[in-house]
């Protein structure tokens, strides 16, 4: 985990190349003292951090974004409020790298899109 504490991991099943995580942000961890004080956001890129963390822990490799074609934020994913979230990961591998498409949700609301490509290290 880069950021320590950050976030917790409570679920992570795998069916075939569809994965599925539960995972409560801390809303408590010292990012959110600047990103910002009485209004917390949690920052895209540290979505984007979990996003790959929990690709690594499904296909069990070491990996780093190759590149991007698509990441929307649909909706600010505020810790104080909505800290528990639930992410689907379609993951397809092709010759050294994943791909994965990426839905955040916080109850029925939609906060992340995210289709990028991590290459193995």
């Amino acid at each position: 985990m880069l950021l320590k504490d950050f976030y917790t991991a409570n679920t992570l099943e795998t069916v075939e190349n569809m994965s599925t995580a539960t995972i409560t942000i801390n809303k408590n961890h010292e990012i959110f003292k600047g990103h910002f004080p009485g209004n917390p956001v949690t920052p895209g890129v540290c979505m984007m951090q979990i996003i790959k963390e929990l690709t690594e822990s499904i296909v069990d490799k070491k990996l780093f974004m190759q590149s991007s074609s698509n990441i929307k934020f649909m909706a600010i994913i505020n810790p104080e409020k909505n800290p528990d979230l639930i992410l689907t990961l379609d993951i397809t591998k092709t010759d050294d790298s994943y791909k994965v498409k990426n839905v955040t949700k916080f109850e029925d609301t939609v906060a992340l899109k995210l289709t990028a490509s991590f290459k193995m290290k």
